[in-house]
């Protein structure tokens, strides 16, 4: 199957994960929309999931508000419940495991911000990969408010329990606002390779 065209970019671009629902705290909606703006004022493109609802469809119109460039990746079936942002370029793939795909592809960081079981998902499979040595991409946590506590203490105990060798912890970064996300991403290339355990 033949992916979607996508329109070049010269520039460095930003992966996004975050939540689509609008049910949550104000402030997190406002978090994104900042970082998108910023996003765009730093020159990167906002790679993201492609709704129009929630954090993500704040992040892109933060972005878009200011001329940014922003990729949207939908999957069919979510047109409707994420509601396609088409204001920005998008492009609709089949399935959920195509659009992780071109989100990584298009990416050279990506941005954990607060959201649900899906961004919970895309993030452990990130960083899972960069556990294998499929990339070596900075992985920034947004931890608003504390938000990702719980999930950083699990990966913390999976490491004391011996289950994950102590160097994981060098695959992640924690910030604990947008500003310092934003230029966590702009350091990008001085973030040094995940060197693992021997096992």
């Amino acid at each position: 199957m033949t992916s979607p065209a996508i329109q070049p970019f010269d520039g460095k671009s930003v992966c996004l994960f975050c939540g689509s629902s609008d049910a949550s705290d104000p402030a997190y909606t406002e978090a994104a929309r900042a970082f998108g703006e910023q996003t765009a004022q730093a020159g990167w493109r906002l790679v993201y999931g492609g709704g129009g609802v929630g954090l993500m469809g704040a992040s892109a119109r933060g972005a878009h508000a200011v001329g940014g460039r922003v990729l949207g990746v939908m999957p069919g079936f979510l047109r409707s419940r994420e509601r396609l942002f088409d204001e920005v370029e998008t492009i609709v793939v089949p399935s959920m495991h195509e659009r992780k795909t071109i989100m990584y592809d298009q990416s050279d960081a990506f941005v954990v911000a607060p959201g649900g079981v899906g961004t919970l998902e895309e993030a452990i499979e990130v960083l899972s990969w960069k556990r294998l040595d499929l990339h070596s991409k900075p992985v920034i946590f947004l931890n608003l408010n504390g938000f990702w506590e719980p999930l950083l203490a699990a990966m913390e105990h999976s490491i004391e329990s011996g289950m994950t060798p102590a160097t994981f912890r060098q695959a992640w970064v924690v910030c604990d606002t947008v500003e310092a996300a934003i230029e966590a991403m702009r350091g990008a290339d001085a973030m040094p390779h995940l060197k693992h355990d021997q096992r």
